[in-house]
């Protein structure tokens, strides 16, 4: 606790800072970075509604998405986040092996993700559709290319956090750590909701 000392009358000041726990700014400042990317993504997500009709006599999503495709890649990230919520259960019941089980899982349905999506545009510039190609596919690019690039690096810190679980355990630090990759994941997964429903069914009615 700090100490308070007066002077004179109204005349106050500490003697001793206040002390925080360590970590304890984390979760908040965590929370301002997730702010800042929804800025990001809304951003992207208003460009593509203002350029998401403008195909330059191109290709429009009838002629290029696969529906299907698209939401068995949906059911990838839903359920890795399912996944990843049991991670957090076994975290919570202390049992390492378990968690690190379930982070694994996760990883797996993160990986499928990302290769359906590097197939999806690799076949999409196959058939000349690249980000080039008209204003439509530049958003369209530029906004589920930048949601790719977040999971796999959600993947790379999720991959950090299973080495850094099996050497030290579940101390307090990879806790933190632990419960910051979650509210990063699950929010990658409001976003591809976004995605999945703006771009790909709107565009497809």
């Amino acid at each position: 606790m700090s100490t308070v000392t007066q002077q004179a009358p109204g005349d106050f000041w500490e003697v001793e800072p206040h002390h925080h726990h360590e970590g304890a700014s984390t979760s908040i400042g965590f929370w301002v970075y997730l702010m800042s990317d929804c800025l990001m993504f809304a951003i992207l997500f208003a460009t593509f509604g203002v350029l998401g009709a403008s195909y330059a006599a191109g290709p429009g999503p009838k002629d290029l998405f696969d529906l299907e495709l698209v939401a068995l890649n949906t059911a990838f990230l839903l359920l890795s986040s399912i996944t990843y919520g049991f991670a957090m259960l076994a975290m919570v019941k202390n049992n390492k092996n378990g968690t690190l089980g379930w982070l694994a899982v996760t990883l797996v349905f993160g990986l499928a993700f990302l290769g359906v999506e590097l197939y999806e545009f690799n076949h999409l510039i196959h058939l000349g559709a690249g980000p080039q190609r008209s204003a439509f596919l530049s958003s369209f690019f530029a906004l589920v290319g930048t949601h790719g690039l977040h999971v796999a690096f959600g993947c790379l810190w999720l991959v950090t956090l299973m080495i850094q679980v099996s050497q030290r355990g579940l101390i307090p630090a990879n806790r933190r750590r632990l419960s910051c990759l979650s509210m990063f994941w699950h929010f990658l997964d409001v976003i591809w909701i976004g995605v999945f429903t703006f771009v790909y069914l709107l565009g497809m009615i």
